[in-house]
Order: structure tokens, then C-alpha cells, then sequence
């Protein structure tokens, strides 16, 4: 769908963070590496992503990319070439008044904040810190009080599928608009016993569709599926119609009035196919969570890089082996392609999480 130019690119500009999560992609260390972009080389991928075709949002991320002291610099320079920033910082000591003033100086845009339990139990056992659940309800509130548009990030996973519902009710009562769900990957330092089974996931997305009917966007990661369990439910199929998981995961949409439509669609991106990721080091990967290397920015020219590769096309065009390369809903999902190849070493490979593979 996207094979012009991505949507969303997310650049990693640090590997640096506070904290020590327990399913951090980035595998976060304390201390910057040597390695990193330094700001010249920032810019220059600056540039260059701004010479696609139609410019996306850019995503600065890390680790924590606020322990970069030229990231304000960074976010005004891509502000100034056309460029939409958007910052994903970690709830820190960092994240205060004086940088919600030099963020918005800077031209940020959109500002996402983690929130993955809707305890602190579950959140501080994520996140690793305690007293980080209020920190992170007061983010949630400061940023948006400073005129970002905010956006909460969930990563469901084992640990937590039981709170979903209730980390919606969290983020429908202070406000918040979008709703980004990650489905957890093995990668990093996540481990597979934090995955679920499908139909744990088919009970999640089903839940979702759902509260997407209550004026929240939703967006997920690493489940594209879920534009499927869209088009069955449009057609009145719901698979979880039985499942426990889902009739107490939407008992937490009683007290809320639907409105008369969706907020998801039975289109969107995937790994590489509307989204591109580079690392703190200039390598690049089609996701945050799929480590396969394409090139580097340092020598290869991003448009170029994601226009071109061979196995960014192969996921285009949908040239998948297994269920998910003759599954009807294809085009429509295409199945994570970085699960695929965290299980099965191949990212062309089927999606074991979606309840029509495992069958």
C-alpha cells in the first residue's frame, strides 16, 4: 500500500534510558553509546527523510531521547524542512515543565506516553520503578495541559490482558483521544512467556473494536490482524463472542455511550510497508521489532533504501508463505511480520498469533 513513501519513521535516537522495562525492545543500557548519530548525522537523515515523496511523521524515540541534549535542535530542524515531530519519552525526571516549554518551542506535535497496567502493581512490575504509575498519570495529564496532542501506548502482553479494559477506562476519564496497543514481540529483553495464545489475542482485538466505538482512536502494533476481526465484525462475525477474556475485558465500556461508528479501518500499515525504523546507529529495519538490517543511513540513502529492497516489496505485494500468503484477508492484514520471524526465523512467514494460523 505504502510503497512510495512511509507514514510514520521512527528514529531511534538513543539507546539511553532511565528505566530497565521488562519487554524493552531497545534492550536500554544507562549511558549513551559512542555509536549514536551524532547531530550532523541527524540532520543529514533529517534532510533525507524529508525528500519522500509525501513527508511523514517523525518519531523521535529511543531509550529516552531526551538524554540527548541537542534533541531540541534535532526536532527544529525536521519542524523547519516540513517534517511533523512527534517525541516518544520515557516518564522521567527529564520529562518536566521547562522541557514541555522547549518541546512545544521546538515544534513537537504529538507527545506518547506508556501506560501498561492499570495498577501500579502491574505498571511499576513492567516499568521497574515505584511510584512510576502516578508519574505517569501526571504525564499523561501535564502534556496534554500544554497543548500536545497526546497519545497513551499500551503493550499487552501476558501480564496484563486482564487490566486492558480497565486501562481504557484510565485513558477515556483523563481525556486522552488515541490509544496505541502494542502486542508484545520476543525481541529485546521481552521474553516469550510474555506472549499470549491466539485466541487471548482474538479476545484483546475484539475488545478493541469495540471500544473504538467510544470516540478514542485506535491504533494497534504488531497485531494487523485485527483489521480482520474489523471486517468480521462489521459482517457480525465475532469470534470471542464466548471467550471469558472478552466479556470481562468489555464490561469496562458500561458506564460510556457508544457513538455510531468505528475508528478503526480494514486497512493500515505493517512492518515496512508504511513504517520504517532506524536505529541509534543509522541501521535500518522495516520495524522496531523485526531485526532484520536493510542498510545504514550513514551509506544508503533512506528513500532509496525503503523504496527498493527486496524484502520491503515482498511485503507489499503480500509474497508470504504459509496461511497468511493465501489467507483472503492478506491485503487487508499481511500478518506481523516481525513474530513471524521471531518464531520462525523467516519474516515471510505466517503470523502465529492470529487464531486463523493456529487453527
Amino acid at each position: 500500500m505504502f510503497d512510495k513513501f512511509p507514514v510514520i519513521v521512527f528514529w531511534e535516537t538513543t539507546q539511553a534510558c532511565e528505566l530497565k522495562c521488562l519487554h524493552c525492545r531497545a534492550s536500554s543500557i544507562w549511558e549513551r553509546s559512542p555509536e549514536e548519530l551524532n547531530t550532523n548525522e541527524g540532520k543529514k537523515l533529517i534532510e533525507d527523510i524529508s525528500k519522500f515523496e509525501k513527508k511523514p511523521v517523525i518519531v523521535f524515540t529511543g531509550g529516552n531521547p531526551l538524554i540527548r541534549e541537542d534533541i531540541y535542535e534535532l526536532i527544529s530542524y525536521a519542524k523547519s524542512l516540513g517534517l511533523t515531530p512527534a517525541l516518544a519519552p520515557t516518564v522521567s525526571q527529564r520529562l518536566n515543565e521547562d522541557s514541555y516549554k522547549m518541546l512545544k518551542e521546538a515544534g513537537v506535535k504529538y507527545i506518547s506516553i506508556s501506560l501498561d497496567g492499570a495498577t501500579p502493581e502491574t505498571h511499576e512490575l513492567i516499568r521497574g520503578e515505584k511510584g512510576h504509575f502516578e508519574k505517569t498519570l501526571k504525564a499523561l495529564k501535564d502534556a496534554a495541559s500544554y497543548g500536545f496532542e497526546v497519545q497513551a501506548n499500551t503493550t499487552v502482553m501476558s501480564l496484563n490482558k486482564r487490566e486492558v479494559g480497565k486501562i481504557f477506562e484510565i485513558l477515556k476519564n483523563l481525556g486522552i483521544k488515541t490509544w496505541e496497543v502494542f502486542f508484545i514481540v520476543a525481541v529485546g529483553r521481552a521474553y516469550a512467556n510474555l506472549e499470549m495464545t491466539p485466541s487471548d489475542y482474538e479476545a484483546v482485538c475484539n475488545f478493541l473494536y469495540d471500544a473504538s466505538f467510544y470516540e478514542m482512536n485506535i491504533r494497534t502494533v504488531e497485531c494487523p490482524f485485527i483489521r480482520r476481526i474489523y471486517i468480521e465484525r462489521e459482517n457480525g462475525l465475532n469470534r470471542s463472542k464466548e471467550n471469558s477474556l472478552y466479556q470481562e475485558l468489555k464490561e469496562s465500556l458500561n458506564s460510556y455511550k457508544p457513538s455510531k461508528s468505528s475508528t478503526l479501518s480494514k486497512y493500515g500499515t505493517l512492518d515496512g510497508d508504511g513504517v520504517i525504523f532506524i536505529s541509534y546507529n543509522g541501521s535500518v529495519y522495516p520495524s522496531g521489532l523485526l531485526n532484520i538490517p536493510l542498510g545504514n543511513v550513514k551509506r544508503d540513502d533512506i528513500v532509496m533504501l525503503y523504496k527498493e529492497n527486496e524484502l520491503l516489496n515482498k511485503f507489499r505485494k503480500r509474497e508470504l508463505n504459509g496461511y497468511c500468503g493465501s489467507c483472503p484477508f492478506k491485503f487487508n492484514c499481511g500478518g506481523s511480520r516481525s513474530r513471524a520471524y521471531y518464531y520462525y526465523k523467516d519474516p515471510l512467514s505466517s503470523d502465529p498469533a492470529c487464531i486463523l494460523v493456529s487453527r
